[in-house]
């Protein structure tokens, strides 16, 4: 963390979120004779790439997480806050966070992406894959198909309870894909007999 009396006179650089970006945009200025402040509503990173294994049960959200102060806690001339932004006031160069603001020399904006669905309100039944919360809804969803059909009657309704569709193919749509097909044809095959 950087000392107030210290880095008072040296350029102070925001970033506002603490992602792949946020993360190597300060990792890149740590020699810099700059303060740097790094914002995210979260204290920790998510290693996203591997979302996939915590909606599929093979890692838990630990396994990709890390917090942020611990990654950047060589970085002498960086402060970690955890906060919401609220508000950017470009004229007065100024971050406003709901405890306090944020005076900055230079913004960065690495706040990251989203799914979108366009107006539609689909998020309920095809949540996206983007956050920890999304793959243990994705996790949720999934084991209780696979409850379900185990206790369904009907042949044609359990295939229904054990049918997953996935939109997207990129990296994180194919290694979903891949891990489901794993979990039920492997992992699960032995626990689950109706199917």
């Amino acid at each position: 963390m950087v000392a107030q009396s210290d880095s008072s006179n040296l350029h102070h650089v925001v970033i506002v979120g603490g992602g792949f970006g946020g993360l190597y945009a300060a990792q890149k200025l740590a020699k810099a004779p700059v303060k740097v402040t790094l914002i995210d509503k979260r204290n920790f990173h998510v290693f996203q790439p591997l979302l996939y294994q915590v909606a599929t049960g093979g890692l838990s959200p630990a396994d990709i997480s890390s917090p942020l102060r611990a990654l950047l806690s060589k970085n002498k001339n960086t402060e970690v806050l955890m906060g919401e932004v609220t508000e950017i006031d470009p004229e007065q160069q100024t971050v406003k966070l709901r405890y306090r603001d944020v005076k900055y020399d230079s913004l960065i904006l690495a706040t990251g992406v989203t799914h979108q669905y366009f107006g539609n309100d689909w998020e309920k039944n095809a949540p996206g894959l983007k956050t920890i919360e999304n793959a243990l809804e994705i996790r949720r969803k999934v084991f209780i198909a696979f409850e379900s059909a185990e206790k369904e009657p009907n042949p044609e309704r359990r295939k229904d309870w054990l049918t997953f569709v996935l939109v997207g193919g990129g990296p994180a749509g194919v290694e979903l894909a891949g891990a489901l097909a794993e979990l039920a044809h492997g992992t699960l095959k032995e626990d689950f007999s109706e199917y």
